[in-house]
């Protein structure tokens, strides 16, 4: 199984960037990008090769389920496992995001020390 090294986060608040890609370093270990928008995320992601994605749902512009299916139209990306990270869980929200095919949602507010190990959990659920 591939290990999980490289997080692509995509998320327009710069705390909750802040928070999540030093939670995601710094207790996790893993190489992190942040993008701010959907549109930075596309020209990105290629290059980047992340392992998993971690997604805001609510975005100017392009949202988060508008971007995933855009990501899902890039060849290297078309099997990566997305997650939504958002305060939208109410059970039709949930139904929605699994529509897509998201691997997992995480609910915001998240705790930073237990952000890593809920991706740990999401990529072996994906990957078993």
């Amino acid at each position: 199984m591939r290990q999980l090294k490289r997080v692509l986060l995509i998320e327009d608040d710069l705390d909750i960037q802040t928070v999540a890609s030093l939670s995601l370093e710094l207790i996790g270990g893993f190489t992190v990008k942040v993008c701010s928008s959907g549109k930075e995320a596309l020209r990105e992601a290629e290059g980047f090769a992340p392992d998993i994605i971690l997604l805001d749902v609510m975005m100017p512009e392009m949202d988060g389920p508008a971007t995933l299916i855009a990501l899902r139209e890039l060849p290297a990306i078309q099997t990566t496992p997305i997650v939504f990270m958002t305060a939208k869980v109410a059970p039709p929200d949930i139904a929605y995001y699994e529509s897509l095919n998201a691997q997992g949602i995480l609910p915001k507010p998240f705790e930073p020390m237990r952000l890593a190990d809920q991706l740990y959990v999401i990529w072996n659920n994906h990957y078993a």
